[in-house]
């Protein structure tokens, strides 16, 4: 063996050492520290969508309303228990994402949520559809184990390792 080869192969080697060993202090990082929480929803920017939503012309104003609502539909998602009690998220017909990354509409910091958990989203007919996104912990509903996505009563908890959600008007 050439002692080019050798040389190439003895860098090749050390730089294969030193990514393990930067990934490896990332996870030791972010296992010590955790997952950052940042607030959304600012007053600043929910005035900018109010604002936005008054220049639209009427028939997109009442497009954007979702139509007529019925008496047992929801109109929020509640979290009940766990590090986030008492957070209200609006349901406004969008996807909602719960999970441990960034850019969930629900950030978790919960050991027992994957990055990305599960999902809630309405369907053609105005029903609320709970996802579990392959989690490896599981997505309760009722106690109930989902392995489909299954509609939503008003007032049953979805439960994500330690935090439970509920659907209320």
């Amino acid at each position: 063996m050439s002692e080019l080869t050798l040389t190439v192969m003895r860098l090749g080697f050390l730089a294969v050492l030193w990514l393990f060993v930067i990934v490896a202090v990332q996870v030791i990082r972010s296992d010590l520290f955790g997952t950052r929480v940042t607030q959304r929803g600012s007053r600043r920017d929910s005035g900018r969508a109010q604002q936005a939503a008054r220049q639209a012309p009427p028939q997109q104003r009442q497009q954007s309303g979702g139509g007529r609502r019925g008496r047992n539909t929801p109109t929020k998602l509640v979290v009940t228990e766990g590090t986030l009690t008492g957070t209200t998220v609006a349901l406004q017909g969008q996807t909602i994402t719960l999970g441990r990354a960034h850019d969930s509409t629900i950030v978790l910091d919960d050991d027992y949520a994957s990055s990305r958990h599960a999902r809630i989203y309405p369907d053609r007919d105005g029903q609320w559809i709970v996802e579990d996104l392959g989690s490896t912990n599981g997505t309760y509903l009722d106690r109930t184990r989902l392995t489909t996505p299954t509609p939503i009563s008003l007032g049953a908890p979805i439960r994500i390792g330690k935090t439970v959600i509920e659907l209320r008007k």
